[in-house]
């Protein structure tokens, strides 16, 4: 089963509605400077709200790690992610109080060796590189490179993925888990529950045809 993570939360009805469609993991934005940005008290509100199963996943970018996880206990997180430089060093220290996601900007001059340096990183997730910004760009990459990738650990296949695309995505790159933000949004921060739904049919039969 491919995990499908629906990223940029900010509302409570958008969450309701992830979870309504299947999804196993939201994530929310703790970086001020994106338009998705949403305040831990929020975040926490949207949570207590929610069933316990869906997986919650807090988005940052070079956080100063005792904020991050100040923030993870007020908001109740289950996983960190990780937008920035952060160093090995950092996601180690970390990953001693909860599983780090180790994000990754892709050039087509990246190497797959690149990821052996985060030894203690749960997962990688795999997004198309912008100049301009750490995430949410809706940039596609070449994605039999997260096919590969897959021999450093679990991979979140993440970079302008839709409705439309993500069926081709996942049989090319086989990924554990599809992560989606723009690709369902009516607006920056505000989800399209019918792109939402379409998004997880998609994955579905995405997974029918992998078998």
């Amino acid at each position: 089963m491919v995990m499908v993570k629906i990223c940029g939360i900010t509302n409570l009805k958008d969450a309701r509605k992830a979870y309504e469609a299947g999804a196993d993991f939201i994530g929310f934005n703790f970086y001020p400077h994106s338009p998705r940005y949403v305040t831990p008290r929020t975040a926490r509100r949207i949570l207590q709200r929610l069933p316990k199963k869906l997986a919650s996943v807090g988005v940052f970018v070079n956080e100063r790690e005792d904020k991050m996880l100040e923030i993870a206990r007020e908001v109740g997180l289950d996983y960190l992610q990780l937008h920035g430089e952060e160093s090995p060093e950092a996601v180690a220290r970390l990953a001693r109080n909860l599983p780090v996601i180790k994000a990754v900007r892709v050039r087509d001059s990246f190497r797959t060796a690149e990821l052996a340096r985060f030894k203690r990183a749960s997962a990688f997730l795999l997004d198309g590189f912008d100049r301009r910004r750490h995430g949410g760009s809706g940039k596609t990459f070449r994605w039999n490179i997260a096919l590969r990738a897959k021999r450093a650990g679990h991979i979140f296949l993440a970079g302008g993925l839709t409705p439309k695309n993500v069926t081709e995505a996942i049989r090319s790159a086989k990924p554990y888990a599809v992560d989606v933000c723009s690709g369902v949004e009516a607006k920056p921060g505000k989800k399209d529950p019918a792109l939402v739904a379409n998004f997880m049919r998609a994955v579905r039969s995405a997974q029918r045809k992998v078998r």
